[in-house]
């Protein structure tokens, strides 16, 4: 069929070249196809809607405790001698376990728990569109996409402002430790990951500590302090893996979703004339940029038994890479899937995953991409590219890493 698993799953082509739609169209008129590169991890390519759903909705067939990222061969490698690869998290879970530690924090995350942070994400989504000033040109990642996520996270997990720089500076370098730009120079991989948690554990323990002593009305709070339904306490490590997720999760995913929206929105002017005359369709152009740029690109799962799925043998202990944006662009789902219509409607984009591990801070992440289009649709007046876009190196978090903007304010 020609089709080169390392465009499917490589790091360094994404980098490149970005999501390998093309690739990915082919792949939906195929059953399930199993790849072998030269230093990832072989796994089945699962590319279609409802096959996404399917397995999503099977966790004691197919399970997250075994990782969420197709592992490169190093990192395979010691996984396989029992060093950890990474902090496990709720999303590393599976049933009854992911249900007990999803609970803790669950409630802070529902519509209605949401509502009080409104004047925070509309007051830091106003802040970075009046930094621009009335026209030039900018890094819409650097000085907009990155800014607004990263300020609300920050005030609801108790991270102070002078912090906030640093703070990015860690996430970028654990989710794009393979993009030369981005990553932790001058260190062997894995001092620089050991390195890069304790930097992590010193900022956020001392928060905790704070949060423990002087309790606030904020997530903080909540997370140091929390307890399981039996009323046993967090413990220290979960709680810090609780922060991690909360921040390094909410934050790219935003920070990609909302430079997809303004890349979108340079291709596709049309729409936002539309969005700028019909402000009521602000809620699904929400919903249309997550299923359009579908930053969480992929994750992955693994088969705990031998079973035949799609007239496939999968063998237990196999993986299979759920690709979301794939899905996100099925032809037997979406009317012409590749067309950004920020009216489209219905919309079952997978772009915050599906059934348990649906995305918890989605509420949250939804509330902070409409209030920046709000921004951008009723403040800029005309936007074009200044230079061509650069994406990160990452096959699992995705989307522009630069994306040079030439823009002009309306003069109100």
């Amino acid at each position: 069929m020609g089709i080169d698993g390392l465009d499917l799953i490589s790091p360094v082509r994404y980098g490149e070249s970005g999501q390998p739609h093309a690739q990915w169209e082919q792949l939906r008129k195929e059953p399930l196809q199993y790849f072998e590169t030269e230093d990832r991890e072989p796994f089945w390519a699962v590319t279609r809607h409802a096959d996404i759903m399917e397995i999503s909705s099977r966790p004691e067939d197919f399970s997250n405790s075994n990782g969420i990222v197709v592992l490169s061969n190093e990192q395979a490698e010691r996984r396989a001698k029992g060093y950890p690869v990474q902090m496990k998290t709720i999303i590393e879970m599976d049933p009854p376990d992911h249900r007990v530690f999803r609970k803790v924090a669950s409630g802070y995350f529902t519509p209605r728990g949401i509502e009080r942070l409104d004047e925070i994400v509309e007051t830091s989504a106003r802040t970075v569109i009046d930094r621009l000033g009335t026209e030039g040109e900018a890094d819409f990642v650097e000085n907009v996409a990155q800014k607004h996520p990263l300020r609300v996270l920050a005030t609801i997990l108790g991270i102070e402002p002078h912090q906030e720089e640093q703070l990015l500076e860690l996430t970028s370098q654990l989710l794009a430790s393979d993009d030369p730009e981005l990553r932790r120079q001058g260190e062997d991989r894995h001092e620089a990951s050991f390195d890069l948690m304790m930097d992590f554990f010193n900022m956020f323990n001392t928060i905790i500590a704070d949060r423990r002593a002087n309790p606030r009305d904020d997530l903080a709070s909540m997370l140091a302090n929390a307890t399981f339904e039996n009323g046993e306490p967090l413990g220290d490590i979960e709680t810090l893996g609780y922060y991690l997720i909360i921040f390094n999760a909410g934050h790219d995913t935003t920070r990609h979703s909302l430079t997809g929206a303004f890349q979108a929105f340079l291709d596709h002017p049309d729409e936002l004339r539309r969005l700028r005359e019909d402000p009521s369709l602000l809620k699904s152009a929400v919903e249309e940029v997550v299923r359009y740029t579908a930053p969480v690109n992929y994750m992955k799962r693994t088969a705990t038994r031998d079973v035949v799925y799609d007239g496939q043998d999968i063998s237990e202990g196999q993986i299979l890479a759920l690709f979301y944006a794939s899905g996100n662009r099925d032809e037997t789902v979406f009317e012409g899937p590749h067309r950004f219509d920020i009216g489209r409607s219905p919309n079952r984009h997978l772009g915050f995953g599906w059934a348990e591990h649906y995305c918890l801070g989605a509420h949250l992440a939804r509330a902070s991409i409409k209030a920046l289009l709000a921004q951008m649709a009723s403040r800029i007046e005309s936007m074009e590219h200044a230079g061509p876009a650069e994406y990160v190196s990452s096959s699992f978090v995705v989307g522009p890493k630069h994306l040079p903007v030439r823009y002009k304010m309306f003069d109100h």
